[in-house]
């Protein structure tokens, strides 16, 4: 059988949104040379884990560009269905043993969304790894569920991994100078870079929203832009915060909503409106922090912003006034 040597395809709405014409690769340098250090001839490949929307995908297509190569990738929809990540490499109804004798004369595949590959997929790639015949380059999300075969790459120390840190500041500010067709002032390049927390698809999307909601204003007496104005709650921005804010237990909404409106709230204002049980329970899952004072926050500035445009103007008003002092931060 006849190996393809670069297989682009698009296997889910995430891929096709790709399609759009990409800002300028910028930053991440020793990154960058790492990854193509890594699939060099007599190299086994890499891991490349990371917080969604970090650029893991950017970073390793531009370090194989002009590179032959085969792709895969996980998608939700097919977490059950056998080899759905190669259904374009390999025939229907193929065992394990020989999948891997067909795949190995690829000489380096790609593997995207590896955490949301289905089990005979995942195992596939474990033994491509184990046989070494194959270069792999694996892309995985941090703070999902990945399949064990998935994770045993690197725990069981058969591709070494390059856990990818978010965007600095520095390097996010040369992203928007590249990318933005504006020059934007510092303090807006600031706002940006903490909302969106080095995850650049949010990023791009934010800064369209703020442009397109006419919030983009010039800065007298120079060629730069400032952001003046709410942080835009568009579909695409309740999408990324849905997943932690849509609690199942309604006391958890109500503890991030009282929050919301009156963060930074001191934990002994009110004993009996908040229950520290709930509150250490969203400390614990990276929802809220608490400083030396004793006071609660929402642990990322974009949450505030969601919960507030969320509730009613009644449910709003309520929140509010139970704490007269305290009013929600301007994002």
């Amino acid at each position: 059988m006849s190996m393809p040597t670069h297989v682009a395809v698009t296997t889910s709405l995430r891929d096709a949104k790709r399609l759009e014409t990409p800002w300028p690769f910028t930053g991440r340098a020793d990154e960058l040379e790492l990854v193509r250090g890594s699939v060099a001839a007599g190299r086994g490949g890499l891991v490349v884990t990371g917080p969604a929307g970090a650029g893991k995908t950017r970073l390793v297509t531009e370090a194989v560009r002009g590179t032959d190569r085969a792709r895969a990738a996980g998608t939700p929809e097919t977490r059950d269905v056998p080899f759905a990540a190669f259904a374009h490499l390999l025939p229907e109804g193929i065992t394990l043993h020989r999948a891997v004798h067909l795949l190995s004369g690829v000489r380096l595949l790609l593997v995207d969304d590896a955490h949301l590959l289905d089990a005979a997929s995942a195992a596939l790639v474990h033994q491509l790894a184990v046989h070494g015949r194959t270069r792999l380059l694996v892309v995985a999300t941090d703070g999902t569920s990945v399949p064990d075969a998935v994770s045993r790459l690197w725990s069981g120390e058969l591709l070494p991994r390059l856990a990818l840190e978010p965007l600095p500041r520095e390097e996010t500010a040369e992203l928007l100078a590249a990318g933005a067709d504006t020059s934007l002032e510092p303090l807006t390049v600031d706002r940006l870079h903490r909302l969106c927390r080095g995850d650049l698809r949010l990023l791009r999307h934010l800064l369209a929203a703020v442009r397109e909601s006419g919030l983009l204003v010039p800065v007298p007496d120079t060629d730069q832009w400032a952001w003046r104005g709410p942080v835009p709650i568009t579909p695409a921005v309740r999408e990324r915060t849905a997943q932690v804010l849509d609690r199942p237990r309604t006391e958890e909404r109500e503890t991030l909503e009282r929050l919301a409106f009156a963060e930074p709230l001191p934990l002994d204002l009110d004993p009996d409106a908040l229950d520290i049980r709930i509150l250490e329970n969203l400390e614990a899952e990276g929802l809220v922090t608490v400083d030396d004072h004793g006071a609660g926050r929402l642990a990322h500035p974009l949450h505030g912003p969601v919960l507030r445009a969320a509730a009613g103007r009644l449910r709003a008003r309520r929140l509010a006034v139970r704490t007269p002092d305290r009013t929600g931060p301007a994002l």
